[in-house]
């Protein structure tokens, strides 16, 4: 009756690769190997039954926080979303290039949803009609798309992935900012759980909308952002959005670098002046900057349409002004370090272009203008130069800051009208049923697929995975080697069994009654990264002594089987 019951891995697809020739693998690569997935296309991939577990696990640890926690109800929204919702809220043209988009036979246009903000927006203003109808917390673990230009990194940056989505609609500002709150005290507590050293940063909301957003980061060198953190205070915040203060100063007015860059539509060259090297006012040794010290997020605050993803602008400068007939643009950005002597001498707003160098000069009479500034668009002076570590805390008198690459696993924005009011998710106010209101959104959401990419990525080493025991797809695997009693193996597993408690909460046994040699399972046991393995070999058969080894946590003992229970408890409260 109980064999019966038992969790086998001969009844579970595990189609394990061998070990590559080169021996050098990161996390992704473990992933296939292991029998977690296989890539389907660019960007898409098939998840295999231990790759659904962990996914499965994950999606159970988020929403029994939205629902036990937040109290939110979970809905399914459809992968097909209207091009005309998009119209209709602005993001249409905007998000184009990443757009799946297809038409109906009747030339009706639709798209596979990256997100569902338009769609959830219009099905609540079709049924919340009244202040009395709110608050209210929906949220979804669906597929989403994305035609990303160029996949890479596995499940770190796909074209279909999975996400949690949670939408919030409120009465009130001071109701919004409350649950906003308190999601951010539920994303720091699912991170927790999952015992994930996430920061949690002040971010910009981008084409999301709205003025308040947060960004959950893991530091890892694959990351695509840059975080910033202080050492002595609470200040955390991605690099678009974090401040330093300004104690470097210029050595000399002439020690100065140019980076070059160029509009999307090859009309405005941009030159960005920085200082080549600068001294700290409170001492230490000279800091050489480079271009890839250029923090082009402040550059694109100035030029939003520059294409930042070209390398030597000169020549399709050059091009562009041979051609001819249209009037192009000198954009000089001068970082606040530099003089202000050294702005005035760029020269004015009608140039004689015949005196500049020929790599600048325009190749036909052309219309020429030219812009100087060292101050942003709020009127404060241009820091073009990214925070580096030991930079002093903007919030406290006291910190340093520290700058790391790391990757975005969740965000949380604070809305405000951006999409009711566009999408008419209009509510009765509540002291007053005369008056229309648009609903107070936040949105907040968690890469489920990201995240099984980032710990995989985290977590791995040459061994194999090493899953987080609460989303692991077994916590225990027991191992039997050649000549062990079936029997036996069972009573093992109903001794692990019997642990219970706090100790149980992610307790998922498996025996590994495959048809191999005992190395052979080892072997496959770490490379899937179970993190407790019981072994039944050599030692069991002539001292009737258990092996138990946690990777993880470095442990590998021998215990007798009165002590299994208590010996797994404890691995499973301190991992």
């Amino acid at each position: 009756m109980i064999s019966s019951a038992l969790a086998r891995l001969s009844r579970v697809w595990f189609p394990t690769k061998k070990k590559p020739a080169s021996g050098v693998e990161n996390g992704h690569a473990k992933l296939i190997r292991a029998g977690f997935l296989r890539p389907s296309h660019a960007g898409i991939f098939h998840m295999l039954p231990l790759g659904r577990r962990v996914q499965s696990k994950l999606e159970d640890l988020v929403a029994s926080h939205m629902e036990h926690m937040l109290a939110a109800s979970r809905v399914s929204l459809s992968a097909v979303s209207s091009q005309s919702l998009w119209e209709k809220s602005g993001r249409l043209e905007n998000t184009a290039s990443e757009l799946f988009k297809f038409s109906d036979r009747k030339d009706v246009g639709y798209l596979l949803a990256p997100t569902h903000e338009e769609e959830i927006t219009t099905l609540v203003a079709q049924t919340a009609k009244t202040a009395k109808d709110l608050p209210l917390r929906l949220f979804q673990i669906t597929p989403k798309y994305r035609d990303e230009f160029r996949p890479r990194h596995g499940l770190l940056r796909g074209r279909e992935f999975v996400m949690k989505d949670l939408y919030t609609f409120d009465n009130s500002i001071e109701s919004a900012l409350a649950t906003y709150n308190d999601v951010r005290q539920v994303y720091s507590r699912i991170f927790e759980e999952m015992k994930l050293p996430v920061l949690a940063a002040k971010a910009s909301s981008g084409n999301m909308g709205g003025n308040l957003s947060h960004e959950y980061h893991l530091p890892t060198p694959l990351g695509e952002d840059h975080v910033v953190s202080c050492d002595s205070c609470d200040y955390v915040a991605n690099e678009e959005v974090a401040e330093s203060v300004l104690s470097d100063q210029a050595t000399s007015d002439t020690a100065f670098k140019v980076w070059r860059g160029i509009t999307k539509d090859r009309t405005k060259l941009v030159n960005v002046w920085y200082p080549k090297q600068t001294k700290p006012v409170d001492g230490g040794e000279l800091r050489e900057y480079t271009d890839l010290d250029i923090n082009t997020t402040e550059v694109k605050s100035i030029v939003p349409d520059l294409d930042a993803g070209v390398e030597d602008a000169l020549p399709l400068w050059s091009a562009a002004t041979a051609a001819g007939g249209t009037a192009v643009e000198l954009i000089n950005i001068v970082d606040c370090r530099l003089p202000r002597s050294f702005s005035d001498g760029l020269g004015g707003a009608q140039p004689n272009t015949s005196s500049w160098p020929g790599k600048l000069r325009p190749q036909k009479e052309v219309p020429v203008s030219v812009l100087t500034t060292n101050h942003n668009n709020s009127g404060k002076p241009l820091n073009i130069i990214r925070i580096h570590t030991d930079d002093k805390c903007p919030s406290c008198t006291s910190g340093h800051l520290k700058a790391e690459k790391a990757m975005e696993l969740g965000h949380t924005f604070y809305l405000g009208t951006r999409y009711s009011e566009a999408l008419g998710a209009i509510m009765l106010a509540p002291n007053d049923e005369k008056q229309n209101l648009p609903m107070q959104m936040g949105c907040y959401g968690i890469g489920i697929s990201r995240i099984i990419g980032a710990v995989a990525e985290l977590m791995v080493d040459d061994r194999g995975l090493n899953w987080p025991l609460a989303i692991a797809p077994y916590s225990c695997v027991i191992v039997t080697g050649a000549g062990v009693d079936e029997q036996d193996a069972v009573e093992v597993y109903r001794q692990i069994s019997q642990v219970g408690g706090v100790d149980a909460k992610y307790l998922d046994v498996v025996l590994d009654d495959r048809q191999k040699t005992l190395p052979w399972k080892l072997m496959d046991a770490d490379l899937a990264g179970f993190p407790v393995i019981v072994t039944l070999g050599r030692e069991w058969l002539s001292t009737k002594r258990l092996e138990v080894q946690c990777r993880r946590l470095g442990v590998k003992q021998a215990v007798e089987m009165a002590e299994l229970p208590q010996i797994i408890a404890k691995l499973h409260t301190n991992l």
